[in-house]
């Protein structure tokens, strides 16, 4: 190489190591090794910041290896189309798979904050703009908050709800029989004034589960009202003498989507079916409440235990239900008396139904021991020694979708047969009933049928009608008449009556 060539290239090589030696000379004067590092570490975060300046996106779909089906496509989206802080690389692609270094993290995590900076400035000045309005509510949610707070510190429990029906019943039924002494419509003890109390208490630990407790008291006698040998038996008719008692204490609960199981020493077994087949709700004769069949609908009380079964059908779809329960009577009145003892008032009901929307059906079965009942009978209807019944039923509802002209009807039927000299009996009912009628919320109904009677005696025709005022949402009015041919309690001699009911819910 001739000598002015290798003095040209000395001084280019000059030229270019200088600036490096100022910055090595500004390294080393930053205090060692640690500055070395930091410097280093700093070149790396400004050179990612002008890659990052020069490849920002504003949409996903400018990533070439980003698809849909990505498991972080969405979070990615956000970032990119919220916040803007997102870049690729220049041939397209984002290189999700490909690790990335803690300075390409710290440069991205920076530039997602600058924005979140921005949005936190507009958030101010927000504030600052409605801060009147914000104060307005802030007071009307501590105040809310305080009254929350007195509620629950005031409630007797978390887990379960009080709930409480009141009647007052003013009822009267001339020349009725009542133990030889009977009411004349000219003798103002031919009515009477009585109540009847309910409190309930409904604990859910699940929110799917329910343990039931109910208080009862109620001052009716006997006849003509209150027992339930009676036709004339109201359903509003508790006879405690004035007393509090507990008439309902079992505990329900689900046992996976389709089955629920209820157990407990005070059971009824038609409130443990999944419906009773009737539309027909008066409230006010007893036999009415029971789609005809009280002899196997008998509403048997006691230590039992209940299974029901649903169909799982898409919402607003018929379904099928299976029920099965078993109640012992005299296992709950006499503690001495065995609840699988053959003369402790057995009762096992079974019904297999099919509900609409607005339709359903069943067909029943019971089986009764000595000391079982049946309901609303015009004869002595209390099984007597080592005697046994067996009953089957059949009732059908149907009511319209929407309120008017045409009535809800309810039909059903049930036959009663036994041994030992048992007399066999049947009963049926037919119910016409109007909601809304005549003004939304009230309701109105007629129905007519025989209660349970044997071997073609002890017949009687039973007929009621009714009208609910219903006052306000916690307060209803109900008049009812009703009449009954040669009842066995009047001595085979007709007889009516009537009350007017009101009722208290909270």
């Amino acid at each position: 190489m001739k000598p002015f060539h290798k003095l040209a290239l000395a001084a280019a090589g000059a030229g270019l190591i200088a600036p490096a030696a100022a910055s090595a000379g500004e390294v080393a004067s930053l205090n060692g090794t640690a500055a070395i590092n930091s410097y280093m570490q700093q070149q790396d975060i400004d050179r990612f910041r002008a890659w990052e300046s020069q490849n920002q996106v504003t949409s996903v779909n400018q990533f070439s290896d980003v698809q849909p089906t990505d498991w972080a496509y969405q979070a990615l989206a956000n970032l990119i189309e919220r916040y803007g802080c997102v870049a690729g690389y220049p041939d397209g692609s984002f290189k999700g798979s490909r690790a990335m270094t803690r300075y390409e993290a710290a440069a991205l995590l920076n530039a997602c904050l600058d924005r979140v900076t921005e949005v936190t400035d507009e958030l101010k000045r927000l504030m600052a703009e409605f801060e009147k309005e914000l104060a307005v509510l802030k007071g009307r949610v501590d105040g809310l908050e305080a009254r929350v707070g007195e509620v629950e510190a005031s409630q007797f429990s978390t887990t379960t709800k009080l709930k409480g029906e009141s009647h007052f019943i003013l009822a009267g039924s001339p020349d009725y029989d009542t133990v030889k002494k009977k009411f004349q419509a000219r003798n103002p003890d031919g009515t009477t004034f009585n109540y009847d109390l309910r409190l309930t208490l409904d604990t859910s630990f699940t929110g799917k589960d329910l343990l039931k407790t109910r208080l009862r008291s109620g001052n009716f006698s006997s006849l003509p009202f209150g027992t339930s040998s009676s036709i004339f038996k109201l359903d509003k008719a508790a006879t405690t003498d004035g007393n509090v008692i507990i008439d309902r204490l079992y505990y329900k609960f689900p046992v996976g989507d389709s089955l629920r199981v209820t157990v407990g020493p005070l059971a009824r077994n038609t409130e443990m079916l999944s419906f009773i087949p009737s539309a027909y709700k008066s409230k006010i004769l007893d036999f009415f409440q029971l789609a005809g069949a009280s002899g196997n609908y008998n509403k048997a009380t006691g230590a039992g235990a209940g299974i029901s079964w649903r169909q799982q059908t898409e919402d607003g779809a018929p379904y099928i239900t299976l029920d099965t329960n078993y109640v012992s009577s005299d296992g709950f009145d006499d503690s001495t008396t065995g609840v699988f003892y053959n003369k402790g008032g057995i009762n096992w009901l079974s019904q297999l139904g099919i509900k609409g929307e607005s339709w359903g059906a069943a067909v029943a079965y019971r089986h009764g021991t000595q000391n079982s009942k049946l309901r609303d009978a015009n004869f002595d209807a209390k099984l007597g020694s080592r005697e046994e019944s067996n009953g089957v039923s059949i009732a059908a509802y149907w009511q319209p979708i929407d309120s008017g002209w045409v009535p809800s009807l309810t039909g059903g039927y049930g036959y009663t047969w036994g041994n030992d000299g048992f007399n066999d009996s049947q009963s049926w009912m037919v119910g016409l009933s109007w909601s809304d009628a005549f003004t939304e919320g009230n309701s109105a109904g007629l129905a007519f049928g025989m209660p349970p009677y044997n071997n073609n005696k002890n017949e009687s025709w039973l007929m009621e009608v009714y009208y609910k005022f219903q006052v306000t949402d916690n307060i209803s009015i109900t008049p009812s008449l009703f009449y009954g041919s040669d009842p066995r309690q009047n001595k085979r001699n007709d007889a009516w009556g009537g009350v007017v009911q009101t009722t208290f819910k909270f």
